[in-house]
């Protein structure tokens, strides 16, 4: 498919023309979603490309973590610095329904594309910046990386063991989290323009998006006003709700209220639990964690994961097994949701997002190579040239 062929393009986005000027990993995983949706993308990049081109694993020309975040857009090189292909991208500006850069804040001011110079342009334009910091504050200027912001939102500190030290996220979260939030700002905008009929500024923060997940911590601090610290697998609020060890693996068990706890401390044949004064309550069950989980543990370990899968989940108990990446991707839950799927020669993650009028594709377009739309967006977006005075 020629994704540049709106007519041969589908979804709820499938009107929309997006110029996006971002790279790596939190703007480009924004922007893919919203080609997942059928909007036009088209990447501007560098001479040397994304980043991110570069990125192990190298599985085709471009690399397999490229592809997974670029699927289905257009590419082409423009230096913004030079006439000629400034006037190029002004021309695709003026008309843009969105543009989006994750540049350090004010490098789109020194190239002469502030958000006031741009709406002055094209006043229906939604110019969306994704930045570690965010436009305003005291470190709006600063670079970030994603391990930057996880260390200092104070996820850090509430990930992993008391005894261990700080740890980062098993996935680049904070990055993740501000592609997501820079997703739904320029949604949310779009259905503005279409009360107002104007564009706005949209300014999504790594940081603040991390901040707003740090939830349980959060709250237990501007609750009691106590610093949280790491507690391993356990809630900090809730138990039991935790990893717990069979006599072959671990299994998590999560009993969110006293029903709960009751069920399973009936499949577990400990039915006396449930009067303890220990375990009487979730609150009791939170001072008393440490022998609350010998209990448990003394009856899980006398059989395998297996059978402790099946009868707590006959029980009524939520009940989960703990699984790798690789048995994650095989799951049938996971092929049933269409959630692997092929873009290329790629296989990575299908899209969560999942609308009853529409399609969800398993095989998808592939991302682009570098400048691989170059001459056709040329061609497409070049000013026609102004006759010489005679």
């Amino acid at each position: 498919m020629n994704v540049a062929d709106r007519s041969e393009r589908s979804g709820p986005l499938s009107d929309l023309l997006v110029v996006d000027l971002t790279h790596v990993l939190n703007g480009p995983y924004a922007t893919m979603m919203l080609a997942d949706q059928g909007a036009r993308v088209i990447k501007i990049e560098p001479p040397d490309g994304d980043d991110a081109r570069s990125f192990a694993p190298l599985g085709d020309t471009n690399g397999t973590y490229f592809n997974s975040i670029n699927r289905g857009k257009e590419s082409i090189v423009l230096n913004l610095k030079e006439i000629g292909d400034r006037e190029v991208f002004l021309a695709m500006i003026d008309r843009a329904d969105i543009l989006t850069e994750n540049y350090r804040p004010g490098t789109m001011e020194r190239l002469g594309f502030s958000y006031e110079a741009l709406r002055a342009r094209n006043p229906r334009l939604i110019y969306g910046s994704s930045s570690g910091f965010g436009q305003t504050g005291p470190l709006s200027s600063f670079p970030a990386y994603d391990s930057i912001i996880q260390a200092m939102s104070g996820l850090m500190t509430i990930t992993g063991w008391p005894d261990g030290p700080p740890t980062r996220t098993g996935t680049s979260l904070a990055d993740l989290l501000g592609g997501l939030f820079f997703y739904a700002a320029l949604s949310t905008a779009l259905h503005a323009r279409e009360r107002t009929g104007e564009g706005t500024h949209v300014d999504v923060a790594m940081f603040d998006a991390t901040v707003a997940f740090l939830e349980q911590g959060l709250v237990e601090y501007l609750g009691t006003g106590r610093t949280p610290h790491r507690v391993g697998n356990r809630h900090p609020f809730i138990a039991p709700f935790d990893v717990f060890e069979t006599s072959d693996g671990h299994v998590t068990i999560c009993c969110g209220n006293n029903h709960l706890f009751e069920l399973l401390c009936g499949v577990l044949g400990k039915p006396e639990m449930v009067t303890d004064h220990r375990f009487s309550t979730n609150e009791h069950r939170e001072i008393y964690e440490r022998e609350l989980r010998e209990e448990l543990e003394e009856v899980l370990m006398t059989h395998p994961t297996d059978y402790w899968l099946e009868v707590i989940h006959d029980a009524g108990v939520p009940v989960g097994p703990i699984l790798n990446v690789a048995e994650a991707a095989h799951h049938p839950q996971t092929a049933a949701r269409n959630m692997i799927i092929t873009a290329g020669t790629t296989r990575m993650a299908g899209s969560p997002i999942k609308l009853s009028t529409y399609d969800d594709p398993s095989v998808r377009p592939a991302a682009p190579t570098l400048d691989q739309h170059g001459p056709s967006l040329r061609a497409e977006f070049t000013p026609p040239a102004r006759p010489t005075a005679t």
